[in-house]
């Protein structure tokens, strides 16, 4: 009769050499871990850095975070255009990880911040449409571009093709699986652009005041009529004369809905409303209360457009 031993050796030799485990792999925000979920879904779950109830405009990494950081073997993030306070820890992290800057993906397009107007400190002096203001694509590490890019469908197809490809560098073990789950993303990603249009279709051209300047991608990719944000910094609360230039702007453009966000959460935007006929509703980027995973972009998405479509068309 063989030993214990024996038999575990005699198993060991039958099955092969183990296969090595997949990488562990960290990604900055909630969409951003989404989409690596998506790809990685069978082989591994990413790890998230930044909880949907935190901004990472204002978010400070905890030791905890800075450890999940050196352990890692695949760091997926925007880049600095987004995710600031990252920058320093990933070039701390030297060779000792892959850092994938999805800002950089072929296919990705950055756009510049709207400055001016209803978007900057200067009063604007004629109407200016969601996509106004955004002058074309901008270099990734560009000061000036807009870093919400996952809120582009197509970007988010761009994203996912890159993910596949350093996961498949990195792992080449399940490369094959990574590659597949990316097209099924990618086609997720085309039925859900068509399912956003067909439903934004109905408000498009009415006017909304958001309260960062977040959507641009959202805006310009469903043809949406944003007019003005309550904050030009996301961590800065804005001055009375900001406050009395937003409420003369929601009169004379018949701004319809005033957005708030759950990271912020401004009781500004009851002040904003006042007397001016413009409902208020609530737009999350992030998803603060939606389950990380595969699903956690698709809901944030349709999320929005239901916030829109409910606000707007009411």
């Amino acid at each position: 009769m063989l030993s214990i031993v024996r038999l575990a050796l005699l198993v060991c030799l039958i099955a092969g050499p183990a296969a090595a485990a997949p990488p562990k792999v960290v990604a900055s925000v909630k969409p951003v871990q989404s989409l690596v979920a998506a790809v990685m879904e069978g082989v591994g779950a990413p790890a998230l850095l930044v909880p949907g109830a935190a901004s990472p405009h204002t978010y400070t990494l905890r030791p905890s975070d800075a450890r999940l950081l050196r352990g890692a073997g695949l760091v997926f993030w925007i880049g600095p255009i987004y995710e600031s306070f990252l920058e320093k820890p990933v070039a701390a992290l030297g060779g000792g990880a892959i850092i994938v800057r999805l800002a950089d993906a072929p296919g990705v397009s950055v756009l510049r911040q709207r400055e001016g107007g209803a978007w900057g400190e200067e009063e604007a002096h004629h109407h200016e449409s969601g996509s106004a203001g955004s002058a074309g694509d901008r270099p990734s590490d560009d000061p000036e571009g807009d870093g919400h890019v996952w809120l582009d469908p197509r970007n988010a197809r761009a994203m996912a093709a890159e993910i596949a490809e350093a996961l498949a560098a990195a792992d080449p073990a399940d490369a094959a699986r990574y590659r597949e789950n990316a097209a099924t993303t990618a086609r997720r990603l085309d039925a859900l652009e068509d399912e956003l249009a067909r439903r934004l279709a109905a408000v498009q051209g009415r006017p909304f005041v958001v309260f960062h300047d977040a959507y641009q991608y959202f805006e310009r990719r469903f043809g949406l009529d944003a007019i003005g944000s309550i904050a030009l910094h996301p961590d800065q609360k804005p001055g009375a004369r900001r406050v009395r230039e937003l409420q003369a702007r929601i009169r004379d453009l018949g701004g319809a809905c005033v957005f708030s966000e759950p990271q912020f959460e401004p009781a500004l935007v009851r002040t904003l409303v006042v007397d001016s006929g413009a409902r208020t509703g609530v737009l999350d980027p992030l998803g603060a209360d939606v389950p990380d995973g595969p699903e956690a972009y698709f809901t944030v998405m349709r999320r929005l457009a239901d916030s829109l479509v409910a606000c707007l068309a009411g």
